[in-house]
């Protein structure tokens, strides 16, 4: 197989990875039709990370939250997409290997991302079920609605309430959306579904090592998060840890266990590897480092944006946050700086803006941090809506959402609890 990209005058920017920072700079250097633009990613489409947990707890379909590559760069005839993974990168000939081949670059730009980390835990490895793409998204989804099904016959209570129990590790945005919407299915939607089930013996635990939930966020945010979690009825275990699971108990690293079958993992992540990057390169969090211009320290046509980049300023000694805001504005910047790279002009250093973090609970609870306001209740709910339908890509996804958000605030209830399995299962 041949990657078929046809060559010609203007210089080549390969982009690995078309998530936020990716896709905003491909974007942005399709206009300028002087720059050829190769993008590679394993998925043919851009998918909208933070509202994942939606489409794995049977909220979202997850067409709603993709978006076709093809669709975005649709007229622009500078931009080359091929669907395929990176095996390598070869500096000193400015080619990178990929399972379609080889591709060679003029300026390469890595935006490949982070997945989920379990900390060297074999079992938690193997077992738990993580949640950083929609087909792990659907899975998690399968995983969930087939337990309910074999709840309903199960042979005796200890195998019930493993089916039904549900440990979510990871006190952060994701663990809190996760718990809580888990928490409000449990109330509304699975009473009616399961009428021969009860569901006070469900039990959702909510697991945080550091002793306190969104603890990246202002202590006002922490303080109601924990509120609104308590109030719908997660069980709170702060500063407690998972250290084990074997697929039928959690176990605590105070020495006691959980029955449960389920264990969603939202406790962290590290860079994806490529091939080739420099050990020198190499930063806390298998991320890369780069200098000011996103430049990969050692190598001057190689760039890194986004989670995999690790860019050590006062603030930020040990690289930005890892956020959607950061990997555009990266992007965005990286864009005309390496037009003027092309052109022999000096480059723009970045500068990092906080434009503010938050997350939702449940119906009408959510927090929201701006740097000038902190805000919790109806109207940060409200504000976090609008933030993430504004921030999808493509008017249909938009409007398709927001549909979905208000048939599910008006009924309770939502129509997309299907169990779809490949052909082989």
């Amino acid at each position: 197989m041949l990657p078929n990209i046809p060559k010609n005058q203007s210089q080549r920017v390969v982009i690995v990875g078309a998530g936020f920072g990716g896709l905003a700079l491909a974007r942005k250097l399709s206009e300028n039709t002087d720059i050829q633009v190769v993008i590679i990613d394993k998925n043919n489409y851009h998918q909208f990370q933070p509202l994942l947990y939606q489409v794995a707890m049977a909220g979202l379909e997850p067409s709603s939250i993709a978006f076709p590559l093809r669709k975005v760069f649709q007229n622009k005839k500078n931009v080359h997409i091929r669907v395929t993974e990176v095996t390598g990168i070869n500096n000193a000939q400015n080619t990178i290997e990929t399972t379609l081949g080889t591709i060679e670059y003029d300026y390469l730009v890595l935006a490949i991302g982070a997945t989920t980390n379990f900390f060297g835990m074999p079992n938690i490895t193997n077992l738990a079920l993580p949640m950083k793409s929609i087909a792990e998204a659907i899975a998690l989804r399968n995983r969930l609605l087939q337990n309910f099904e074999d709840a309903v016959t199960a042979e005796n209570d200890d195998i019930r309430r493993g089916l039904l129990n549900v440990v979510v590790v990871g006190g952060g945005p994701t663990g809190v959306e996760v718990s809580g919407m888990l928490a409000e299915m449990k109330k509304h939607i699975l009473p009616k579904d399961y009428p021969e089930l009860n569901f006070d013996a469900m039990q959702i635990y909510l697991f945080e090592s550091s002793g306190e939930v969104l603890e990246v966020m202002s202590d006002e945010a922490s303080a109601s998060g924990k509120q609104y979690l308590e109030k719908l009825g997660v069980n709170l275990r702060l500063g407690e840890r998972i250290t084990d699971f074997d697929g039928q108990y959690a176990y605590i690293n105070n020495g006691d266990k959980i029955r449960t079958n389920n264990v969603i993992w939202a406790a962290g992540i590290t860079g994806n590897s490529v091939a080739g990057i420099p050990a020198e390169a190499m930063a806390r969090g298998n991320r890369i480092k780069v200098n000011n211009y996103n430049q990969v320290v050692g190598l001057e046509n190689v760039f890194a944006i986004g989670d995999i980049a690790s860019m050590a300023q006062e603030k930020y000694p040990n690289g930005h946050p890892q956020m959607a805001q950061g990997a555009i504005q990266q992007g965005t910047l990286l864009a005309k700086n390496l037009l003027k790279a092309i052109a022999k002009q000096p480059m723009e250093a970045f500068s990092y803006k906080d434009l503010g973090s938050m997350a939702t609970v449940g119906r009408n609870l959510a927090v929201v941090d701006l740097p000038f306001w902190k805000f919790q209740g109806f109207f940060a709910w409200l504000t976090w809506m609008f933030v993430h339908l504004m921030a999808l890509v493509g008017v249909k996804n938009r409007l398709l959402v927001f549909l979905n958000w208000v048939w599910n605030y008006v009924t309770y209830d939502q129509a997309l609890r299907l169990i779809i399995r490949s052909k082989k299962s």
